[in-house]
């Protein structure tokens, strides 16, 4: 499937600093959406849209720090480049360890925003591929009936089919033969890449087989 146009969203109550970083945007190919307050980009979520955010600091109502932690509340993804007119160092560090891509001081420089971009736009690109692949898995794991969830958490533990069956009150047969249907249905080739399968979806901590 094609992926949709990235798209900027901007969140400034600067009219004036949003119309600049349009026609900025727009003139380097970019498509932008602007927004005047936090609560306006809130009631809007882009949902699924690709792209990034450029979220100025300090606004009235959510600051661009209460911003970025309510997008994530509301699982919206999208990378976070902040703008300030405030060389606030705290706050930058705090930005930066919530995972946002640069923070940038008014007045800044147009390239280095664009290059921040560029940078945000990748970023979102390749968690939108991770984010497809562990929705697969978790779809194969899905397929699995709960004591073959059961069977694929202990083996990919490292038990045998004998701890396993004593573990679950069975016997080592029914053991093996659940453990053929957990391989099968799950598409993978080996105990080893059963337990990065688990371990990629985070279902427990897997010890090494």
């Amino acid at each position: 499937m094609m992926q949709a146009p990235a798209t900027i969203f901007l969140v400034d109550d600067d009219e004036s600093v949003l119309r600049g970083l349009g026609r900025l945007l727009r003139a380097a190919g970019h498509a932008t959406k602007p927004f005047a307050s936090p609560s306006e980009f809130l009631a809007q979520l882009p949902g699924d849209t690709p792209g990034c955010a450029v979220l100025d600091l300090r606004m009235p109502g959510l600051n661009g720090l209460e911003l970025q932690q309510a997008m994530e509340s509301k699982d919206c993804y999208l990378p976070v480049i902040f703008i300030s007119g405030h060389g606030d160092v705290p706050a930058s560090v705090r930005a930066m360890k919530a995972g946002a891509v640069d923070f940038l001081l008014k007045p800044f420089d147009e390239q280095h925003l664009l290059g921040a971009i560029s940078q945000a736009l990748l970023k979102d690109a390749a968690a939108r591929v991770g984010r497809a692949e562990t929705a697969a898995l978790h779809a194969r794991h899905a397929v699995l009936t709960s004591r073959e969830r059961e069977v694929c958490a202990l083996v990919a533990q490292g038990l045998t089919n004998k701890e396993v069956a004593q573990r679950l009150g069975t016997t080592e047969k029914t053991i093996k033969v659940h453990r053929a249907r957990v391989i099968q249905k799950l598409d993978v080739d080996s105990v080893a890449e059963l337990v990065r399968f688990v371990d990629r979806l985070g279902l427990g901590r897997a010890r090494a087989v």
